[in-house]
């Protein structure tokens, strides 16, 4: 049986169960780098990132907004999803545990659709922000 979010089960304010990924692996940087056709080297050779500027090789900022995806996903079926969108604020590197959290910032009917909008987040083991965003999902 499939587990739903229900328009009318949920509040403003609610919070949706939190995702947190598995630490950030360098294996996982370079599968995701040939995945995404982003063969930019900060991601994997810690010498260009930091002749880059960098502290040392960081993540894709588009794999931590899928772990924003992998949050949304857990909670409702994907074919739910009307509109997704982020905004990097911060890096997450090497090591990193992401977590990703989401909170019902409003319910409205559009189209005969019902929709719930999430403010979404994604922060590392310490608290700091990496990724700010915004979801609309069609619930029944």
């Amino acid at each position: 049986m499939e587990l739903r979010a229900r328009y009318d089960d949920v509040a403003i304010g609610d919070s949706i169960p939190p995702y947190t990924a598995p630490a950030l692996s360098r294996m996982q940087l370079a599968l995701f780098a040939g995945a995404a056709a982003d063969p930019n080297p900060i991601h994997v050779d810690d010498a260009a990132a930091r002749g880059g500027g960098l502290p040392g090789v960081i993540a894709h900022g588009m794999l931590t907004m899928a772990f924003l995806g992998e949050l949304l996903t857990r909670w409702v079926p994907q074919r739910d999803i009307r509109a997704l969108s982020s905004r990097f604020v911060a890096m997450a590197f090497p090591g990193d545990v992401i977590t990703c959290t989401g909170t019902v910032a409003a319910k409205s009917v559009q189209d005969g659709e019902k929709r719930v909008e999430l403010d979404l987040a994604a922060q590392n083991q310490n608290g700091e922000k990496i990724l700010l965003g915004r979801a609309v999902l069609a619930l029944p």
